[in-house]
């Protein structure tokens, strides 16, 4: 798949920030396991890495050079929301916060909050690029459509990942305890009540925040076009 130059060099500047964010998490959960000799959030990197890959996935269709078919567009978009997830369940790593011996507590938030923020980064940058490919197919609508859908989605991805411990690949590896487990949730709500309480607080939190930060792109190009 070819990539447009013009788009790559005006996204440098994102990749940029966007790794030396990571870099930091990184950095700091080596300083961690160099200062307490304990592999402890070692795991965050893991999750760090899943995080990447929706993000890289739709870079990679937003680079090329071309504007993407249907048939390149369709399986890699599946691919995207099966692993999409992964980037905002980040946060909830915040339940592994609690004070620990060796290292201040004011370290492990700093640790933990930035692996969060790197998740939620790629997270709404990611939608970003895989909105503007809906909107530019089938119009404005269906663009905020897609990304509000896809965000209850990840919510509800969230929820199975932290609280039922499914995985991305578990669609491939337990696919029939996956489906089972879903759709108990689906005909019976009501026994389930944490389920859709996780889910419809975590999908407000994040439509919120995606909506604030197109709102904030857009605000600072206004700016820009008033001051010349």
């Amino acid at each position: 798949m070819p990539v447009s130059r013009p788009a790559l060099r005006h996204r440098l500047p994102l990749l940029l920030v966007l790794g030396l964010s990571l870099a930091l998490s990184f950095a700091l959960i080596a300083v961690r396991v160099f200062i307490t000799h304990e592999l402890l959030f070692v795991f965050l990197l893991w999750n760090l890495f899943l995080a990447a890959i929706p993000f890289a996935l739709s870079a990679a269709l937003h680079l090329a050079a071309r504007r993407p078919k249907a048939r390149l567009l369709l399986p890699v978009g599946a691919v995207w929301l099966l692993f999409f997830p992964n980037a905002p369940y980040l946060v909830t790593d915040l339940f592994h916060l609690e004070p620990r011996a060796g290292v201040p507590y004011w370290y492990d938030l700093a640790l933990i909050m930035s692996c969060a923020w790197n998740g939620l980064m790629l997270a709404y940058s990611s939608l970003i690029d895989m909105h503007a490919l809906v909107r530019q197919r089938l119009g404005f609508w269906s663009g905020w459509s897609f990304a509000t859908v896809a965000l209850g989605l990840s919510a509800f991805g969230v929820y199975l990942g932290r609280y039922l411990r499914f995985n991305s690949w578990d669609v491939l590896s337990n696919p029939f305890t996956l489906f089972y487990d879903i759709v108990q949730r689906f005909l019976h709500p009501f026994h389930n009540w944490q389920t859709w309480g996780v889910t419809v607080v975590f999908w407000a939190f994040l439509l919120i925040g995606y909506a604030t930060v197109r709102l904030l792109g857009r605000v600072e190009t206004t700016i820009e076009q008033e001051e010349y």
